[in-house]
């Protein structure tokens, strides 16, 4: 099963690696198949200071942290993507946070669902009918079914 990640869940992941999202991004490749726009490697590298300050870790520790949440996350480039999912995105997301733009074109693009722990995005998407999203609980109950 295809799965968008968002910033947000890689964030969450390499603050706590053995949490409950760093087991479901390192440990659930058999299960899922986790896809990130490349941009969100520069929306967590510029993070780390973010990152540090909240974890009180190195920035060599987050930069191991983000390898391993990375190792079973495949980066696909923003220009594969079409301008038919790049619009509909925009529609969804202009008034609601312009960056998530990149997560739910690519949702959109490969008809999967978007793993966000962003609760304005999802309500907001959930308004205007958009139903890809699932949550970390959701995604973890999927887990224990497989």
């Amino acid at each position: 099963m295809k799965i968008i990640v968002d910033a947000n869940i890689v964030f969450s992941g390499i603050l706590n690696t053995n949490g409950k999202i760093g087991d479901l991004l390192i440990n659930s490749d058999s299960q899922f198949d986790f896809i990130a726009p490349e941009f969100l490697r520069l929306e967590i590298k510029s993070k780390y200071d973010k990152l540090q300050q909240i974890s009180g870790l190195s920035i060599e520790e987050i930069q191991e942290a983000e390898f391993h949440i990375y190792q079973n996350i495949r980066f696909i480039s923003e220009e594969q993507i079409v301008d038919a999912s790049w619009k509909k995105a925009y529609k969804l997301v202009f008034d609601i946070d312009e960056k998530d733009i990149h997560y739910v074109a690519y949702a959109h693009f490969f008809k999967c669902k978007l793993w966000s722990g962003d609760k304005v995005l999802m309500k907001g998407l959930e308004k205007k009918g958009f139903k890809k999203i699932i949550s970390t609980a959701g995604l973890f109950q999927l887990k224990k079914r497989k």
